[in-house]
């Protein structure tokens, strides 16, 4: 992938809405807590259903929100382009 391609891509992640990330694109998450301890949950390695490992989180973040500074989302973002590609050419060849 050439220089321009990682401009081309870093510009369309930077419009990606976050409020939503299906969690298939996520690889790491890495949370901060107030007293400074950085914990990090590769996502990846759970060996986990996706229901399981969302319910997890959900569980993780309940528990400890109050706790929590900061939460990171580390993204798989060679998933992602090439998902987004995909779906593109897809969109463009059906609509022509």
């Amino acid at each position: 992938m050439t220089h321009k391609d990682d401009d081309y891509w870093d510009a369309i992640l930077n419009e990606i809405d976050m409020d939503f990330i299906p969690l298939e694109y996520i690889n790491v998450v890495v949370v901060t807590f107030r007293d400074g301890k950085v914990w990090e949950i590769d996502v990846e390695k759970t060996n986990q259903e996706v229901k399981d490992v969302e319910a997890s989180l959900d569980d993780f973040f309940k528990e400890y929100d109050k706790q929590i500074d900061t939460v990171d989302f580390r993204l798989d973002t060679g998933k992602l382009k090439k998902d987004i590609g995909s779906r593109t050419r897809r969109f463009l060849k059906v609509n022509k």
